[in-house]
């Protein structure tokens, strides 16, 4: 077995090991990236990139249908599969190719294999072992199961849900989460009569309820169904479909079960436990610098309990590689993330809700705007409803945006700016914002925090 010595060795080629490969070399440290599947794991091939590309596809198809309304004569023919999942592979191999190009050029030894930790400075592949000054952990998520429900035949994840060649007629999601909504969203511009099962009270139950109450209002209006406060039961498959019961006796048949109740931390066999690594169910648990408590090995990204999101990762990477460097980073703290669910109309947020707000400084102590859409012009346009909700302490900073509606995605920056540097509802208020966009809502949603609301009656 040959060996060879690395400043960083990361085990995982995803949002979190790119990042933090790309970072350490860019500080001049020798690097190491393993991955046993592609560069930019779950991510680029089999989460976020692939599924907003479909969401582009059934907003294009939504368009079209509601053309009429805008003066537009247009006629509605259909998916084309085969081709929506052309354009999706289109997306992702140009991503792909050019961030195989970014690691080249950044001279990281790139090694395709399954990896596994074999000892606390160490990982074999391929039969050779790598060492590394440091290591960091960067093994991702998988989407997981309920405890006695097989993945198999008609019942499929997310990732076998990206790769159909067919539309289904009739589909049953199990769970109204992100991941959940997100197909819903997407299956029912394509033509598709979706049911969603939750186990909680709301879907997006993680959202501010007056986020989650919204999207129920405009998902039933698109006609999805969804029954909230429903366990799953059972599920029964034969030639027709998938025929799923819930504990209250709620029967529903669909062509297929879409099971979307989260992902796991990848870490089984990985060698974690043997080299002394401190678990919890799976998960890796890391100090706020995201080291393990073990020799020089850091973990990042969806391994390490918090947001399972891309762009925690990547921020995780960088940090790490930074603190390695001795560049004493500031820490990624999660509150801080933004987090978004692209379904139809789009939810964004970040900081505090309304409810951790309460329970944080009392209800006496903060200030809550919800700025409606409807008096936004931009808005009016795209013909989306919605709202933008600002919460902030008393006399003192934003700690919490919210943000529904059409394209509200594209805002969550400003969001994340002014949660992330305490900005304080004056300072916000007295910034000006291009018109007309939805962008001026948050302006105009500050401006009422600050007290001196503009278009409103009081």
């Amino acid at each position: 077995m040959s060996e060879t010595l690395y400043d960083i060795v990361i085990l995982g080629g995803g949002s979190g090991g790119y990042a933090t490969a790309l970072r350490g070399a860019q500080l001049g440290m020798k690097v190491a990236l393993i991955e046993g599947d592609k560069l930019g794991g779950t991510c680029l091939h089999r989460g976020c990139i692939p599924t907003k590309a479909l969401l582009h596809a059934a907003e294009t198809a939504d368009t079209i249908r509601e053309s009429a309304q805008f003066g537009v004569k247009s006629t509605f023919e259909g998916i084309d599969i085969a081709a929506v999942n052309q354009y999706r592979d289109g997306v992702i191999s140009r991503l792909y190719k050019g961030l195989q190009g970014l690691v080249k050029s950044r001279k990281v030894d790139f090694i395709t294999g399954w990896g596994r930790l074999v000892a606390q400075d160490t990982i074999e592949v391929n039969g050779q072992l790598i060492k590394g000054k440091n290591v960091v952990l960067a093994s991702g998520s998988y989407s997981k199961s309920l405890p006695s429900l097989a993945i198999e035949g008609r019942v499929i994840t997310s990732e076998q849900a990206l790769m159909l060649d067919w539309v289904p007629q009739r589909a049953v999601i199990l769970g109204g989460g992100v991941i959940g909504v997100e197909f819903a969203s997407v299956w029912a511009s394509f033509g598709c009569d979706v049911t969603i099962i939750e186990g909680f009270d709301h879907l997006v139950p993680n959202e501010d309820p007056s986020v989650s109450k919204a999207l129920e209002r405009a998902f039933k209006k698109r006609g999805i169904k969804f029954h909230t406060g429903a366990r799953f039961q059972s599920v029964s498959q034969d030639e027709t479909g998938v025929h799923v019961v819930t504990e209250d006796g709620t029967e529903v048949d669909g062509d297929l079960m879409l099971v979307a109740v989260g992902r796991g931390p990848a870490t089984a066999n990985l060698g974690y436990e043997e080299a002394g690594i401190p678990m919890d169910r799976g998960y890796v648990l890391a100090n706020e610098r995201l080291h393990t408590g073990v020799a020089n090995i850091y973990a990042v990204g969806d391994i390490v309990p918090g947001l399972q999101l891309a762009h925690r990762g990547f921020a995780h990477g960088i940090f790490v590689a930074e603190e390695i460097a001795g560049l004493n980073p500031r820490p990624v703290i999660d509150a801080e993330i933004p987090r978004v669910t692209y379904c139809e109309p789009e939810i964004c947020s970040v900081g505090l809700s309304r409810k951790q707000a309460e329970e944080r400084y009392g209800k006496d102590g903060i200030n809550v705007v919800e700025y409606n859409l409807a008096g936004n012009g931009k808005s009016q346009i795209l013909g989306t409803t919605g709202f933008i909700t600002l919460i902030s302490e008393k006399d003192g900073p934003i700690v919490g945006f919210n943000a529904f509606g059409s394209r509200v995605s594209e805002l969550v920056g400003e969001g994340q700016l002014m949660v992330s540097w305490e900005a304080f509802p004056e300072d916000l208020a007295s910034l000006i914002h291009g018109h007309p966009t939805q962008n001026e809502a948050i302006g105009e949603a500050a401006m009422a925090l600050a007290g001196k609301p503009l278009h409103s009656h009081n």
